[in-house]
């Protein structure tokens, strides 16, 4: 993965800051993005890819970028990459047996309103479907939620 700034607009003593991502795998495909970092977070603005992604990988493109991104802009606040104090791009969600059973919570909640149990973890965490997924399925293993399947 390779992270090069673009360009950076400072305004009202924040600063918007514009990086090229290109991603390369060994098998070929490679990603390439124009990924903004703000005081808001990061969003990605242009995504070219061969082969094309599919809406999952789309969604956990942010995932992928966040870590090599906030390095590559040095990670503090002169860089104009951390001006609110945050440098999440999603809500912060506790990690471990708290997270779990907040995420057990989300779940429960949505199925008595009759609404869909992932898109509400989806949306209480800031991650994408598989990640959310996995969230699920490790507060099920911590005993949180009902086994989906019953055992023989």
């Amino acid at each position: 993965m390779s992270v090069r700034p673009a360009w950076e607009v400072r305004e009202d003593g924040g600063a918007t800051s514009w990086f090229d991502v290109r991603l390369d795998f060994a098998d070929g495909a490679r990603v390439d993005a124009l990924a903004v970092v703000s005081g808001a977070g990061i969003s990605v603005e242009d995504v070219r890819a061969r082969p094309a992604l599919s809406l999952d990988d789309l969604a956990d493109l942010a995932d992928w970028i966040e870590g090599p991104l906030f390095e590559a802009c040095g990670g503090g606040p002169a860089s104009g990459c951390e001006t609110s104090g945050s440098r999440r791009a999603r809500p912060a969600w506790p990690w471990g047996i708290e997270g779990r059973w907040l995420v057990a919570q989300e779940y429960r909640a949505a199925q008595e309103e009759g609404a869909d149990p992932v898109v509400a973890v989806m949306c209480a965490t800031g991650h994408g479907r598989r990640k959310s997924l996995r969230l699920i399925a490790q507060a099920r293993d911590a005993g949180f939620l009902t086994p989906r399947h019953a055992r023989r």
